[in-house]
Parts: C-alpha cells; structure tokens; sequence
C-alpha cells in the first residue's frame, strides 16, 4: 500500500485530477490571449521543477542513501539544495504541479496544487523528519536550525 502513496505516485495522480478539474470544472478559465503565456509559463516551472526534484534524486542515488520516504535514512546531506531547502525534492514536485496548474489556465488545478501542499507539509514531511531525528539526532536538530524547511 506505502507504493501506492509514494509522493511520486501521489504527484502524478494529482497531475491526472488537475487536467480533470480543468475539463470538468475550469473555475476562473484566463481568457485566450493569456492562455498562451501561461501554458509558456507553467512549462518553463514544469521544467524547473522536475528538473529539480530529479537532480536531487540523483544526488540520493549517487550518495547511496534512500530515498524512499517511509524507508529508514541512510546518511544526512548538506550537499545540493539541501543547503538551503530541507526538502528540494518536494519543492521541485511543488514546482513543477504549480506549472501544470499554469499551464492549464485555470483557477480550480490550483486547489490540487494546495491540497498537495498539505500533504507534504502535514504527513510526508513530519513522517521523514522524525525518521531522520530518530536516526541523526543533534546533528539533524543543529541542521535544522540552520536550514529552513521550504525555502
């Protein structure tokens, strides 16, 4: 079940709901001369966001730790966006949800983008942090001392 609910999972089915949304129920549809900029803008942010979320990943890969959200830490890292965003991987895929939201030129995609935000901030992200100060402890706490969770 935890496979199902992997954030990446949980990312691409809220990226599946936003094209729903924005068929369905287009609430505040950009009239057509700014549909075009946002489509540009949103998939520049797609871009970006990925780009992002991917680099980082690697960096796990390339380090040799997990990645996994419910899985047990493997080593903290500093290195990458990790310097300044405890979580650059989440803000890429936040990123890169907010450029779909763009894209699609309407205001009801957005109310994904918020309730993925949540997500993040009320169970993926406290589920991790407390795995890594279990894990790390004074040297996790002085981390985040010094590195904010988003930005």
């Amino acid at each position: 079940m935890q496979r199902l609910l992997l954030p990446p999972v949980v990312w691409l089915a809220s990226v599946g709901l936003m094209v729903i949304l924005q068929r369905l129920w287009p609430v505040g549809r950009l009239p057509a001369g700014a549909a075009f900029s946002a489509m540009v803008g949103g998939a520049v942010l797609g871009v970006l966001g990925i780009g992002i979320a991917h680099w980082h990943a690697q960096l796990f890969r390339r380090i040799g730790t997990n990645i996994n959200t419910f899985g047990e830490p493997g080593k903290l890292t500093t290195a990458g966006l990790f310097a300044h965003t405890r979580n650059p991987m989440y803000l890429g895929m936040l990123v890169a949800l907010a450029g779909a939201a763009m894209a699609l030129g309407a205001l009801s995609p957005w109310l994904v983008v918020l309730v993925f935000f949540l997500l993040l901030q009320i169970w993926y992200i406290p589920v991790e942090e407390r795995a890594m100060a279990a894990r790390f402890g004074s040297q996790y706490a002085d981390y985040c001392r010094h590195v904010r969770r988003w930005l």
